[in-house]
């Protein structure tokens, strides 16, 4: 009889501890949930979202939660929505962006709501990102970094 009362509370143990993992699991995959349904389902906000991108990380917007910022739209304290550039403005950006950061990468290149007519974002080769502002006559007036 001993050896069966041992069995009874080994299995005991053990089946509170599947539980309790089990338990703990969900609890924490609620969590998990509940925090990234925060950030992706806030509502429209009146003033732009804290990133400065309509459904960025700062919440909603009225682009939803998928917005890319490669396709332009951030939108400035000032209320003015950047536009990406096209055609031979984009070109001039972008060669002046690449001169003033030898070996970066372009991300984009769009007008700017704050300060100077354009600005080009990119990463320079060791990773690091840069705004590149570039005037109305195509040279480069500042590099910000972030």
């Amino acid at each position: 009889m001993n050896t069966l009362r041992k069995a009874l509370i080994s299995a005991g143990l053990v089946g509170s501890t599947l539980v309790g993992g089990a338990l703990g699991a969900a609890l924490l995959n609620g969590t998990a949930n509940a925090a990234d349904s925060t950030t992706t389902t806030a509502p429209a906000a009146t003033a732009p979202a804290a990133s400065g991108y309509p459904g960025g990380p700062g919440g909603g917007g009225p682009m939803g939660g998928n917005f890319d910022p490669t396709k332009g739209g951030h939108v400035g304290q000032n209320g003015v929505t950047e536009v990406l550039l096209t055609g031979d403005t984009a070109d001039k950006v972008k060669a002046a962006a690449l001169a003033a950061v030898p070996g970066g990468t372009i991300q984009r290149v769009e007008t700017d709501a704050e300060g100077s007519p354009y600005e080009a974002h990119m990463t320079k080769s060791d990773g690091s990102r840069v705004t590149v502002k570039v005037d109305s006559n195509f040279s480069v007036t500042n590099v910000e970094n972030g």
